[in-house]
């Protein structure tokens, strides 16, 4: 959790666009288009793209659709390959999304500029095919084995720039963080994590362990003890477990070195056969180079790689694990120079009230790059508490859903400050779900949470 933060500025630049050379496509036979605008500001706006196969399976495919506005630009993209000549803009299938099937959907998207109006496109094509049709969005995607999130989707892996399922396929978790156990432990208990994965349906449930703050560093064998638990909580309900080795103060990861190696060598034999852990090995690393970051998880990676080779581990970024932004650096440091391990992704946190348009176009240009999963954000400012910010927490939270990145929100407790899910006293209690116990980030989080899953299984 953020308890300060520099509140710097980073302009997004606008990133070369590239044309794809790839196998011939085949023809689609029928498809339908939902073009949306999920945020606009001052010369700008992001648009997310949804391309839905109705007719016979396509082996390679391309977008097409002409903006209205000559002032209208495609600066960058992501899922499947941006390209603009004049007024005409192409999207084509990437590696991992080339086929789609019948039925099957592609989110894709961009960012843009705009100098006069900003009229949306009403004709698109799909191999030259018109799309026209219309779809049954109330159809219920597979299920799998079990119905849950970890029985879908099994054991989880890096591919490209995204979070995979056991199907090769991309996938976005959402869920909820605990706060600190040392403070919190009441909240963590069957009726609180039946009411997570039924009520809230969660995919992943975030175990905070401190290692400072009266936490890990007290206790290191008790502390181990109560992470276990909760991974083996949330594998009853088939819910994903992300154990964060929570360092906030001192913000140099190199000082718990010896610690991490110790817990994480731990965790990850007891754990190793399970599919549903995923480790985050240093939470906000804070006024520190990347350089000393990158030299951390180099010494970290392997000491889990050594027990359990097959989980995909997290590493924190610069700056509070804002790629660098609230340090006046960016993700271009981690691209030129990346952590040597396979199977990583890098963390990003947000606070919705103080992060807003000058860190999602950094997010969105960075998701093109590196695979990114925002392990901790808040609807509030980047103390934890204040006011929600309902516009800025939507447009967040609509990027990460166009752009399949996973989530955990803060906090799934009933601690007194305004990130808070829960209404103080509720812990300890039956109820975790209704309005009489939700804050007004809880209801927010809950209604977004809550909606139904897409993993794909083929």
């Amino acid at each position: 959790m953020r308890r300060f933060m520099a509140l710097l500025a980073a302009c997004a630049t606008a990133l070369g666009l590239m044309t794809l050379f790839g196998p011939q496509a085949t023809a689609a036979t029928g498809c339908r288009v939902d073009y949306t605008v999920t945020s606009q500001w001052q010369g700008g706006f992001q648009a997310g793209v949804k391309i839905t196969n109705l007719g016979d399976p396509v082996s390679g495919w391309t977008l097409k659709f002409t903006l209205p506005d000559a002032g209208q630009k495609v600066v960058q993209g992501w899922n499947a390959a941006w390209a603009q000549s004049g007024s005409t803009v192409t999207a084509a299938g990437t590696d991992w999304n080339r086929e789609l099937a019948t039925g099957a959907s592609v989110d894709a998207g961009f960012v843009g500029s705009f100098t006069g109006a900003n009229p949306k496109p009403t004709a698109f094509t799909l191999n030259g095919v018109a799309c026209t049709g219309s779809v049954d969005d109330t159809t219920p995607p597979p299920t799998g084995d079990g119905g849950t999130p970890v029985g879908v989707n099994g054991q989880l892996h890096v591919c490209g720039v995204h979070l995979c399922n056991q199907y090769d396929r991309p996938i976005q978790l959402r869920g909820m963080s605990t706060h600190g156990l040392q403070w919190f432990s009441q909240c963590y208990d069957n009726t609180s994590l039946d009411a997570l994965a039924k009520d809230w349906k969660a995919d992943l449930l975030r175990i905070a362990m401190y290692v400072q703050e009266d936490g890990y560093e007290t206790d290191p064998a008790g502390f181990t003890s109560k992470v276990n638990s909760l991974v083996d909580m949330a594998e009853a309900r088939g819910m994903y477990a992300l154990i964060d080795f929570h360092t906030l103060t001192p913000g140099d990861p190199n000082y718990n070195l010896d610690r991490a190696k110790t817990f994480f060598a731990s965790v990850a034999a007891r754990n190793a056969a399970k599919k549903n852990v995923i480790y985050e090995i240093a939470n906000e690393p804070n006024g520190v180079s990347w350089a000393a970051i990158k030299q951390y998880a180099e010494q970290v990676i392997p000491v889990i790689r050594a027990a359990d080779p097959d989980a995909v581990v997290i590493v924190g970024t610069r700056g509070w694990s804002s790629l660098g932004v609230s340090d006046g650096s960016n993700e271009t440091e981690i691209v030129n120079n990346p952590v040597k391990a396979d199977n990583i992704m890098y963390t990003f946190h947000f606070y919705a009230a103080s992060h807003k348009d000058d860190y999602r176009a950094t997010v969105s240009r960075a998701a093109t790059r590196l695979p990114l999963f925002v392990t901790e954000f808040g609807t509030v400012t980047y103390t934890g508490d204040g006011a929600v910010d309902h516009a800025s927490t939507t447009a967040w939270l609509d990027l990460l859903d166009q752009m399949k990145i996973s989530y955990a929100n803060w906090t799934y407790s009933d601690a007194p400050e305004g990130s808070a899910a829960l209404e103080p006293g509720t812990c300890g209690g039956s109820d975790y779900s209704s309005s009489a116990v939700l804050t007004e980030s809880g209801a927010l989080m809950k209604s977004r949470i809550s909606t139904p899953d897409n993993f794909p299984t083929s």
